[in-house]
């Protein structure tokens, strides 16, 4: 199983739902386009997070200095992201992508993290409730169905909104995998409790 984790912006928490999913599954794990905090990228955090010896965290494809949209962090760095560059890591194990921002970030004057998205990839959205959310989680989940993307569920972060929540499964009918709470902070111990949580709504 690959899972490819997409977010419905920036810092919603796809880095901690990605920990969690991966090790849930004891899966290997992959963020292909990094910018920026390369001595603390979300590769590093997620290895922190595991406490299974089966997960492997594959490199970077691209892994650019400047903390921006990719687009502009490869322009500042005077490299050009080419999907053809971007190659799938081998591994007889689940495999959780982590992707950059919302689908349509930028990765190039033509290509965006959509762009990213294989047809064996089943995609888990994780939403954030703020002032707008709602129409950026059906957006998002609208354009990945005009791709005809299959949608494994989505992950609600943060504090329990039950009124966004019931509009937005009952609008896209997808499967809600769970909710990571507004935590104090995150560890292996806490990342290991949501992973046994989301395991049976994970592998269903």
């Amino acid at each position: 199983m690959k899972l490819f984790i997409t977010g419905i912006g920036t810092d919603v928490g796809k880095t901690i739902a990605s920990a969690i999913i991966t090790e849930s599954l004891e899966a290997d794990y992959w963020k292909p386009i990094q910018a920026g905090d390369l001595e603390n990228s979300d590769s590093h955090k997620v290895k922190s997070f595991l406490s299974n010896a089966k997960t492997k965290i594959h490199l970077n494809s691209y892994a650019l200095h400047t903390p921006a949209s990719p687009h502009l962090a490869a322009a500042i760095d005077g490299v050009q992201i080419d999907l053809k560059n971007i190659v799938e890591p081998v591994t007889q194990n689940h495999l959780v992508i982590e992707g950059a921002g919302g689908v349509f970030v930028p990765l190039n004057d033509t290509d965006c993290v959509i762009d990213l998205i294989q047809p064996d990839y089943k995609v888990i959205v994780v939403s954030r409730h703020y002032l707008g959310s709602i129409n950026h989680t059906l957006l998002t989940i609208e354009a990945l169905r005009n791709r005809k993307i299959e949608i494994a569920g989505i992950i609600f972060s943060g504090d329990e909104n039950h009124a966004t929540e019931s509009v937005i499964l009952n609008k896209t009918g997808i499967k809600c995998i769970g909710r990571i709470e507004q935590e104090p902070y995150f560890d292996q111990n806490v990342i290991k409790e949501y992973a046994d949580r989301f395991r049976e709504s994970l592998i269903q």
